[in-house]
């Protein structure tokens, strides 16, 4: 149970107490105006999942917010994951940004006759469903106060049971997996017996000693989150880690133990319901790198004897090269067209894509019973991504990718003749956004083996379909023979309307149709005769839609906003884009106060940095920032931030790109007639923080801005941030000069700063937020610290997002509205 501070502003330093005369300065948590509340309280709509046969649709509603006391659950920071020791459920997301949230609600509906059932579930949090190969059941895992539980639900009847006597370890994920069609699970579970946590003891557990003996190599920042401080903290992971594998019979709810108890990181099982690929972490533990790093053995486990093969091990990894990959055996898969083939890549260029070589990757397989030599099937000149494998053994489309140019390559090859130059298929680069070509159309093969969707000659694609309207997604085919493709589908420009998947009948598939004022919802298509004359780019076959659902709109007050796509050019040419947000009842020609959120991204060239991405025909749903819509703002959102050039050297001019960025989105907004150039403000998270703190330190575009947990002082991750590759010993002016904090003396303008105190990312840590308020404080700067207790980098709970649009709210109103 969360103890509540006497306030929130008690927790955070502010400069100007008596800035806020209806604000509570020593009130605990706050709450922005009603209207706001409901629309920030309504809510998600469901994310929809086809099942594998193509019958089922499953519509899962999570949490729209869960309590303080959820958030504020105790747990243990080991190695770079957040565990609840009570339960041993995971205190956060994947790369530790949030707070895994509780599924709210399960609907099943039924492709051919629309029948919705609605799922009961269980007391507890239940985690997100898997669906069996066979599409007639589904698996989830549910968190209560003591262990994480194990349930099944049947696809057709929506009744769900708990598999008795399992109590599920979810530390490292994986943690259940469908053997097979959908008679049986993996899955890792806490060992029996294992005894009491270690005990810290009743005196100091002496000091935490590490030691480097001049060996050189980097080690990203990014790889120090949340990592081992202590031999108690070691003694905790090797005791929270380790898991029993075990088969569970789903039919009959009976479990059976599979080898012994070991540190299993990753858990991969083979096409034949037999094999499973373990990579089993061991001692020593570093407390430099997070676990990902860890030394590891790699095995194949025999589910029918117990016996395990060694196949490789891995020494610890903590002098990767930034943006690197370790030596040795990695990316290890099966192939899905083989009932038991490994499949792993190994760097030819010491995993360092500074070093010139002819190429970087080999690709290696190794058949069962993984005694023998290993075949080379495939030489990448760049970073090998993978492959795709199709139930021809003769297709399967190998991807690799070039990180240097952002450029990436996709062949046809026949792996078992690797002697025989694939066909390319895409070259084409990786930042491409009108010329996307989409992502493969997968199936499960009766044994749950995933493979690209075949029908005679052709596979399938479906993609986001950018363009310079905005995205318009598409279902295409393509022709292994000629390889052109046809156009079966693309979303009307007058909405957003996604493929989701096929069905079994031919010519049948499912989409998620939304727009400005309908809100999402799942439709049956059936394809029908070829168009005489469609145009370039457009559905090449018309298509009948019948509605599969019909949800609601949770708040019809939000569908008074308009908005609208506007492109310009920064000053040295490169197109850039917003969408402009209006507030209810605005009238054309009213100037009104603005706030423009933005999130830098780095391009290898202009080209693709000014494509548009996104669309406006999306429903419209309100993030934190955009409630100050209701509030009366218009918001320049996802303004274009490029940062453009050589990943090499970008950053050399990062602070003069960004602001080009920001005062062509201001040029624009106001030439538009829509905003009033002197109430203008600037928010955005985490990189954006840091572009919002440079821009109000730089430039005097803007009234007043909002960081929200952003990184200030680059210095503290001294080998390298977002596509900076360089050590700041190597570019010490490049880092002095992306950081705020050394401008500190020049933030006049007025600058809320808001951090989660529980932020995990190695970049963005609570101290930046402090000492930058500090800096600013001293020097004499208009600011205001707000630290959201228990929260990681993406605010989760009720009480800190209505906390985080209160003062959002109340800053600009201050500074921005009522600017004079």
């Amino acid at each position: 149970m969360l103890i509540r501070r006497t306030s929130l502003a008690a927790a955070v330093a502010v400069a100007t107490l008596g800035l806020l005369a209806a604000a509570p300065a020593f009130a605990g948590y706050d709450k922005p105006p009603e209207h706001l509340l409901k629309v920030l309280k309504a809510p998600p709509p469901p994310v929809p999942s086809l099942d594998p046969s193509g019958q089922r649709l499953l519509l899962t509603t999570a949490q729209t917010y869960p309590s303080i006391e959820r958030v504020a659950q105790p747990y243990l920071k080991l190695a770079g994951v957040r565990l609840e020791p009570k339960n041993r459920s995971r205190h956060d997301t994947q790369g530790g940004y949030g707070i895994p949230a509780c599924v709210a609600d399960f609907t099943l509906v039924d492709v051919g006759n629309a029948k919705h059932t609605k799922v009961v579930l269980p007391q507890g949090c239940a985690g997100a469903a898997q669906w069996s190969a066979d599409g007639k059941r589904f698996a989830f895992q549910n968190a209560v106060d003591t262990a994480v539980q194990l349930w099944v639900g049947d696809a057709v009847t929506g009744q769900v049971k708990q598999i008795p006597n399992v109590q599920l370890n979810p530390i490292f994920g994986g943690t259940v997996q469908w053997l097979g069609g959908g008679q049986q699970l993996l899955v890792k579970l806490v060992p029996p017996n294992q005894g009491p946590a270690p005990s810290s003891g009743t005196g100091a557990g002496g000091p935490d000693v590490q030691e480097s003996l001049g060996s050189s190599g980097e080690s990203s920042t990014y790889e120090a989150r949340d990592t081992l401080t202590s031999a108690h903290d070691e003694q905790l992971f090797a005791y929270y880690g380790a898991s029993q594998l075990a088969v569970v019979d789903v039919a009959a709810g009976s479990v059976r133990t599979v080898g012994a108890p070991a540190l299993y990181d990753g858990v991969n099982a083979a096409p034949d319901g037999v094999h499973v690929l373990t990579e089993t972490l061991k001692a020593p533990f570093s407390h430099a790198v997070t676990y990902q790093r860890f030394a590891n053995d790699v095995a194949v486990l025999d589910l029918g004897t117990g016996r395990s093969t060694p196949i490789a091990s891995l020494p610890l990894a903590d002098r990767v090269p930034v943006h690197g990959v370790p030596e040795g055996p990695r990316e290890f898969d099966w192939r899905s067209t083989d009932p038991a083939t490994l499949v792993y890549a190994e760097a030819l260029d010491k995993g360092d894509w500074k070093v010139t070589v002819p190429h970087r990757d080999r690709v290696l397989s190794l058949k069962a019973p993984f005694t023998g030599k290993p075949q080379e099937i495939a030489r990448t000149a760049q970073r090998f991504e993978g492959i795709a494998w199709s139930a021809d053994p003769a297709v399967s489309f190998l991807f690799e990718n070039d990180e240097n140019r952002h450029w990436r390559q996709t062949r046809i090859v026949d792996v078992d003749q690797p002697n025989k130059e694939g066909r390319l298929l895409w070259d084409l680069s990786s930042d491409e956004q009108y010329a996307d070509p989409g992502n493969l159309v997968f199936k499960r093969l009766p044994n749950g083996a995933p493979v690209v969707r075949q029908d005679g000659a052709f596979v399938f694609l479906r993609g986001q379909g950018a363009s310079p309207q905005g995205d318009r997604p598409f279902l295409d085919r393509l022709d292994l023979g000629s390889l052109k493709t046809e156009r079966l589908f693309r979303s009307g420009a007058d909405a957003y309307e996604q493929v989701l998947g096929l069905t079994a009948t031919p010519g049948r598939y499912l989409t998620w149709h939304q727009s400005v004022m309908d809100p999402p919802n799942a439709f049956v298509r059936q394809q029908g005769e070829r168009a005489t004359a469609a145009k370039d780019g457009e559905a090449q076959y018309a298509s009948t839609a019948t509605a599969l659902t019909r949800l609601t709109d949770p708040t019809p007050e939000v569908r008074q906003i308009q908005k609208r796509l506007v492109t310009y050019k920064r000053a040295d040419g490169v197109d850039l884009s917003f969408t402009l947000y209006t507030p209810p009842g605005y009238k054309e020609g009213q100037r009104v106060p603005a706030i423009l959120y933005a999130y830098p991204a780095d391009f290898a060239n202009a080209a693709q940095a000014g494509q548009v991405s996104g669309s406006q025909q999306t429903f419209t749903r309100l993030a934190p920032y955009r409630l100050m819509l209701l509030a009366g703002y218009a918001i320049i959102d996802n303004a274009s931030f490029p940062i453009v050039g050589d990943p090499k050297n970008a950053y050399d001019t990062y602070l003069e790109q960004l602001e080009a960025d920001a005062k062509a989105a201001v040029d624009k907004a106001v030439d538009l007639g829509v905003v009033d150039r002197n109430r203008i403000g600037v928010t955005g998270h985490s990189h954006g923080g840091l572009m919002t703190a440079n821009l109000i330190a730089h430039t005097t575009l803007f009234k007043a801005g909002v960081a929200t947990s952003g990184s200030y002082n680059k210095t503290f991750t001294p080998f390298g941030f977002q596509n900076e590759r360089r050590s700041v010993w190597q570019a010490q002016d490049v880092y002095l000069k992306a950081s705020p904090f050394f401008y500190a003396d020049k933030i006049k303008l007025p600058l809320l700063l808001v951090h989660g105190e529980d932020d995990a990312n190695p970049g963005t840590e609570p101290f930046q937020s402090r000492k930058l308020y500090q800096a600013i404080r001293g020097n004499g700067g208009t600011t205001r610290l707000v630290m959201l207790p228990n929260e990681p980098h993406w605010y989760t709970a009720l009480e800190s997002n209505e906390q985080l649009v209160y003062e959002m709210l109340n800053w600009f109103d201050t500074y921005v509205k009522n600017a004079r």
